[in-house]
């Protein structure tokens, strides 16, 4: 019985180590802003503040890209709204930068 409990943690651990790792996603995401230049996003230096990915991805990770709903389902906001109000949200709320540039980035 102690062999099996022994075994069955360790696969537990095996297992949520490897969802961890699969939840990582890339270092850093750039988001096409035509208008004000590219929103060049830290992914990772998020995600060492943010532990809990539904903050930012409501939906789950598993839904995939942020556009795949916003600018594409009509009850969804377009992207910039839903950028803005998240993101500059949290900012206000954390103290991160809000002025454009600090996103915004003209190649």
């Amino acid at each position: 019985m102690k062999r099996f409990a022994i075994t069955l943690l360790a696969v537990v651990f095996v297992a949520s180590t490897s969802l961890a790792a699969l939840a990582v996603g890339p270092p850093v995401i750039k988001i096409p802003a035509p208008k004000m230049g590219t929103v060049v996003f830290p992914h990772a230096k998020h995600q060492k503040t943010i532990h809990n990915c539904k903050t930012c991805h409501h939906k789950g990770v598993a839904a995939g890209a942020c556009t795949k709903c916003h600018g594409v389902l009509p009850n969804a906001p377009k992207p910039m709204m839903a950028f803005h109000t998240l993101c500059k949200g949290c900012h206000k709320k954390e103290n991160g930068p809000t002025n454009c540039k600090a996103c915004h980035h003209r190649s």
